[in-house]
């Protein structure tokens, strides 16, 4: 990652800096969403420093002492997959180069599709190219050597979605669906240390679909009658959770409905979180969580936070008055004022004001393994100490009292009288914030309720930036 001084001609400046990472067994995105985030954020901080030092002088670009090369920009031609000649390894290449945009293009029965996403099958094969089972909405395809799992693609001038709901209409045969979920793609999965459970769900894009609440809710039922004396929400490496599933809304029969039963998976899930008497919950936020994934993780006893991670606790930028009980657990959190500003200004807060804020508890090290450790321990201390059964009881005398001021019952309600409202408007905003967003049009003019709180938050803005860089 470099840190080059703008000119004239494009990546040629000086160099204030470089930092050099490992690549691991990710997509392009993925490593865009963490290393680079993280290289390119120290970068700019090194070069803030470096401009208090009198004696600092960028160095200049010289191309014949340079680690790499210039390269043409990858095209199509260059990540296309000879499904029978490229062996596993180079499909995986190839597929990872391109995730999660623009994915890589084939010609499939004659239609034009994109994939993305991929994972290595070990046990099943075919005959190369052939598609081979489904399993949880991902597609297997043989390769020269084996077998990969395809996890999303779209239809030129469609959306993305899972693979076969893509892939499998455009096929000449019906494909086996595996009863068990194949171990590649298990998207949710619990690792069990000691007194400790940790829940992962590793959703493409963060966003959570019908069907996948109910399954979550599935495995976090199991975790609450297991003796574990302390769950963890882990969600995925890429992101936490971020809410709705707007692109399979987008592709339902009947948005309305679909968007319903969406918000009620969620809801059923986060109530089953809040009503959690025998253990004590973490929210483990590795990465970026928005919208009702952030309001999710609030419903955990104890919120941790990864350095460098960004939330957006907020749903007005999509038209929507939110749920996922966010009207009883954000005040509860962070108090009415500050509730009131994180829902209503739509700005991105940062772990630092998480921490400030009350929505986090604790922020550990942004570097992936350190925080892990962290985790670890902070959580094996939990499920250690003496006072374990003293915190389990306040925390259900405090849901109790919690409940007689007001029942958990009546904020859903309420959440959901105006959800329900704007979900089965045809004419309501969030239908063409949905539409715009997952088609990824461009909005030529600002909604009128936006426009209003932008004049407010440029006004509450400007002080920010006056305040000195720490």
């Amino acid at each position: 990652m470099t840190l080059l001084q703008a000119n004239g001609e494009m990546d040629a400046g000086d160099i204030w800096g470089s930092v050099s990472f490992p690549l691991r067994a990710a997509g392009k995105a993925g490593h865009y969403r963490r290393e680079v985030t993280a290289a390119a954020a120290l970068l700019v901080k090194r070069a803030i420093a470096s401009m208090q030092d009198p004696a600092f002088r960028p160095r200049p670009l010289l191309p014949e002492k340079a680690p790499g090369r210039l390269l043409p920009p990858m095209t199509q031609a260059d990540r296309a997959i000879d499904w029978r000649r490229d062996a596993t390894d180079t499909v995986i290449a190839k597929l990872r180069a391109a995730d999660s945009a623009p994915g890589v293009c084939e010609e499939i029965a004659g239609k034009t599709v994109f994939l993305y996403g991929v994972r290595r099958e070990t046990a099943l094969s075919g005959d190369a190219g052939a598609f081979i089972a489904s399993s949880n909405g991902a597609l297997c395809r043989a390769t020269a050597d084996g077998a990969v799992w395809l996890l999303q693609a779209r239809r030129k001038g469609g959306i993305k979605l899972p693979a076969a709901r893509v892939l499998v209409p455009l096929l000449d045969k019906a494909l086996p669906e595996l009863e068990q979920i194949a171990e590649p793609v298990r998207d949710i999965r619990v690792e069990r240390r000691g007194d400790v459970a940790y829940l992962y769900f590793e959703f493409p894009g963060g966003a959570m679909d019908s069907l996948q609440c109910l399954r979550l809710l599935r495995h976090y039922r199991e975790l609450q009658a297991s003796d574990a004396k302390v769950l963890v929400l882990m969600g995925g490496e890429d992101f936490w959770s971020n809410g709705l599933h707007l692109h399979v809304i987008e592709a339902a029969a009947n948005p309305a409905q679909e968007s319903w039963e969406n918000i009620c998976a969620i809801d059923d899930l986060v109530e089953a979180i809040v009503n959690t008497p025998r253990q004590i919950t973490v929210a483990a936020l590795r990465a970026n969580a928005g919208a009702g994934g952030a309001m999710m993780a609030l419903a955990c006893d104890h919120v941790v936070v990864r350095e460098g991670v960004v939330l957006s606790p907020h749903y007005r930028t999509m038209g929507l008055y939110g749920s996922e009980y966010w009207t009883y657990l954000l005040p509860r959190r962070v108090g009415q004022k500050v509730a009131a500003s994180l829902t209503e200004k739509c700005l991105p807060l940062l772990a630092a004001e998480a921490l400030q804020t009350g929505y986090a508890d604790e922020v550990f090290d942004e570097d992936w393994h350190i925080f892990g450790r962290e985790l670890e321990q902070f959580c094996e201390e939990i499920a250690r100490s003496r006072r374990f059964e003293r915190h389990l009881k306040a925390k259900r005398d405090l849901r109790a009292a919690d409940e007689k001021r007001k029942p958990l019952q009546q904020y859903r309600d309420e959440e959901l009288e105006k959800m329900r409202a704007t979900f089965f408007d045809a004419e309501s905003e969030y239908h063409r914030a949905r539409r715009h967003f997952v088609y990824k049009i461009p909005a030529k003019e600002t909604p009128a309720h936006l426009r209003r709180q932008r004049r407010k938050v440029r006004f509450w803005q400007r002080p920010v930036f006056s305040q000195p860089f720490s």
